[in-house]
This record gives structure tokens, C-alpha cells and sequence, in this order.
């Protein structure tokens, strides 16, 4: 089997629930994707479902390395694609290339062999335990408590995470709505909390203090900045709730640092960190210092494959059960808070091609990007709630967008 060549397609879509955390407290309702395909000549089709904004680097990493290659090949091509990188290093957006693509590769083997991709990873147990993610701020509290309830309701979610950080009182209000929801389920619902690296250590003690004097937080996730290790191992060691971290770091060597400070209790993983190869050398680090990992949310609910073989994995982030944009589908399911492997040969991914030619667009608008906001002024150094205008616009939920059909977007190689 040889490598022939990769096509991609970007999308835009109306995302069902405005999102926002401490950053973007009015949220947005522009989404958008990107459907990334590498063909063989056999007729096998590796598919990814990211990349969007990295295509120059992938379409150059697959005329310079992968093309006529055997896509079975997987780790061998992958450390090939990496050391493309050695002077500049693979974080960025060389980084969100290799994923793509190494997640095409292990698409595409796990085809290869007739198989579900979590059993060419090697693992034995088709449930994925996991929680539900609102990624909420933006949420009215009456929306709060509809969303996990309705989470716990119809796919038996057990845990939840909400997001945090700009007004405490609001907070403690809010975690009380996420309990009251997920009690549809459980008497003693587990609760995670993320702040989306706002706070100064100082500021993530004092807050996490107070929230544990009224509830039992699971974890606090990204309470300080990514890369203050010394910040978060202090966080760490002054509260009785778990740091959970690492989200936004790409590499085994960004991660280093956590490990030899025992900075997070619980470590992310994902397969956006340089792929699936990648994650698995992240969670078998971390297994190796005894750390728990937990897999936050992925499209197509890829994550869930490489969970199953995890020895040290602990809960997946869940935020749609059901693909959102319509473009897409997988036969992975949810129950009892779990979710349930399936047996279509690699991700289980199928594509709806009428739904991706009537979203696709030739480049991704600003406001439908990765985290359009940026960084929220004054975090980490002092308090600033939310204004009136972000409170409205927060409120708002017009029809606001409709994706502009254009011609195919295809790109070839």
C-alpha cells in the first residue's frame, strides 16, 4: 500500500450552544472544522478531522516524506515528520500538521487490518468512562442545570466540568446548578472545575479554598499559566482538589518540567499533541511517574481509541455525545457515562458528503477560529467580572451565522 496523496476540506457551522470560558465570557457561536483525507492506491482513506489551519505544512510534510510511502508505517513516519522540524521545533502549527496526519496514518492502518483503531492500539475494553464539558461560561444558570441534566439523563453522565474564574459568587452558584443536573444520575456527582489558566497561583488557592469549603471538587484544570510549573506544583500543594493541566503543551519535552516537579496530579493527553504517537509516549511518561492522564475532548471522539489502551487513563471530557456539525458521524455511543467503542475498521468515521460541500468554506472567518478572543485582560493579575456588554452578548442567541457557500475547496497533492 503507498501513500498517493491528501485532500482537505474547511467548514464552518453553527455550534448548538454558545461557548466561552474566563477569556470569553460572551462566548461565540461560529464553529468551524476541517476534513483532512490520505488516499492510497489501494482505495483505503486515512481521515482526520483537524489541521484546518496548518494545511501549507501539511501538504508539504506529504510531498516531502509521506508520498509513496506505506501508511502502515506509522511511528517510523512520524518520527521522519518530526525531525522535519528539529531547528524550529514541532509546537505551533507544525505541531497541529503532524497530528493530523499521524491520525490519518493510524486511520488508516487500523483499516489496513480489518479493525476498530482501538484494538491496533491494543486495547482490550470497549467503555471509555468520561464527563460531560459544557465549556459554559457563557451559560444563563437555568442553562446550566438543562445542560447536565439533560447529560446525565440521556447518556448517564456522572461527572462534570464547568468553567470558572471571573466572578466567585457566580461560581459557587453555578457549580451548585452543574450538581443539581448530574444528580439525575448519581447521588454524589463528581465535579471538576476549569479556569483556563486566569488565575495567578495566589489568586487559584484562595478561590479553590473557598469552593471546598461548599462542595467536593474533583479537580481544578489549568488554575495558572501553562508553563509555571513552580505555580502549579504550589496550587498543588495548598489545595485538597487535584491540579489537572498540561491542555494546551504539544510536546514530550513542554511536559518534562510537570513531571520532575510533580506540577499536575492529573495529566492531559490528546491526540492534537502531535498525534496519537505522540500521546502515547505522553501518557506512558506519566505512567512511569505514577501520574494519572485524562483525554480531553477530541472530534469524532477520536481520544476514546487511545484511551482504551491506557493502563494509567482516568476520564475522558465529552462536550456533544453527537457530532455537532453534522458533517461527520461515528458509532461510538454514550452510556451509563461511558462511552461505548465501536467496530468499524480505523476511526470509525464517516463523512457526510452533501453536509461538508454545503459548509465547506476557502478559509475559516476570525470569529469561528481556535479561542478567537485571545487571552482576557487582567488575568492573573486582577479582578475584572464581566461587563454589561459581554453579559448581553452572552444572552444573545439570533441566528448570527450561515456559513457562504463557495466552490470546492479541495486541496490536492
Amino acid at each position: 500500500m503507498k501513500i498517493t496523496g491528501v485532500k482537505s476540506s474547511v467548514y464552518e457551522y453553527r455550534d448548538p450552544m454558545r461557548v466561552g470560558d474566563a477569556n470569553s465570557p460572551s462566548g461565540r457561536r461560529r464553529a468551524s472544522g476541517c476534513v483532512l483525507e490520505l488516499t492510497t492506491d489501494e482505495g483505503l482513506t486515512g481521515i482526520a478531522l483537524g489541521g484546518g489551519g496548518a494545511l501549507p505544512q501539511i501538504n508539504g510534510l506529504v510531498n516531502g516524506i509521506l508520498m509513496g510511502e506505506d501508511p502502515r508505517h506509522v511511528t517510523g513516519l512520524w518520527q521522519r515528520m518530526v525531525e522535519r522540524y528539529f531547528k524550529t521545533g514541532h509546537d505551533g502549527i507544525a505541531n497541529d500538521a503532524i497530528s493530523a496526519l499521524d491520525q490519518a496514518l493510524w486511520d488508516l492502518k487500523a483499516k489496513a487490518n480489518d479493525e476498530p483503531l482501538w484494538k491496533t492500539l491494543g486495547g482490550t475494553n470497549r467503555k471509555v468512562l468520561s464527563y460531560a464539558s459544557g465549556i459554559d461560561m457563557p451559560l444563563s444558570d437555568d442553562e446550566i442545570y438543562e445542560y447536565y441534566a439533560r447529560m446525565a439523563k440521556d447518556y448517564g453522565f456522572k461527572t462534570g466540568k464547568l468553567k470558572v474564574g471571573l466572578d466567585q459568587d457566580a461560581d459557587l452558584r453555578r457549580i451548585e446548578r452543574m450538581k443539581q443536573g448530574l444528580e439525575h444520575a448519581t447521588d454524589k456527582p463528581g465535579l471538576f472545575v476549569d479556569a483556563n489558566e486566569y488565575w495567578s497561583p495566589k489568586q487559584a488557592i484562595a478561590k479553590v479554598r473557598e469552593m471546598e469549603r461548599h462542595f467536593d471538587i474533583g479537580w481544578v484544570e489549568e488554575p495558572a499559566r501553562r508553563w509555571d510549573f513552580l505555580g502549579l506544583r504550589r496550587i498543588a500543594d495548598a489545595i485538597k482538589a487535584q491540579v489537572c493541566a498540561g491542555e494546551n503543551l504539544d510536546t514530550l519535552g513542554d511536559f518534562l518540567p510537570y513531571f520532575h516537579n510533580r506540577s499536575a496530579d492529573v495529566v492531559q493527553v490528546s491526540t492534537g499533541m502531535t498525534g496519537i504517537t505522540c500521546a502515547l509516549q505522553l501518557a506512558d511518561a506519566a505512567y512511569g511517574f505514577e501520574l494519572p492522564v485524562t483525554m480531553g475532548g477530541s472530534g469524532g471522539h477520536l481520544n476514546a481509541h487511545v484511551a482504551a489502551c491506557l493502563p494509567n487513563f482516568m476520564i475522558m471530557e465529552v462536550r456533544h455525545p453527537e457530532a455537532p456539525d453534522g458533517v461527520y458521524n461515528t458509532d461510538i455511543k454514550f452510556e451509563d457515562g461511558y462511552a461505548i467503542l465501536g467496530d468499524r475498521p480505523g476511526a470509525g468515521i464517516e463523512i457526510d458528503r452533501d453536509a461538508l460541500e454545503r459548509q465547506s468554506v476557502e478559509r475559516v472567518s476570525f470569529g469561528a477560529g481556535s479561542s478567537p478572543f485571545g487571552r482576557r485582560p487582567g488575568a492573573g493579575l486582577w479582578e475584572f467580572q464581566p461587563t454589561p456588554e459581554e453579559q448581553a452578548a452572552a444572552a444573545e442567541d439570533a441566528e448570527d451565522f450561515v456559513p457562504a457557500h463557495v466552490s470546492s475547496n479541495t486541496t490536492r497533492v
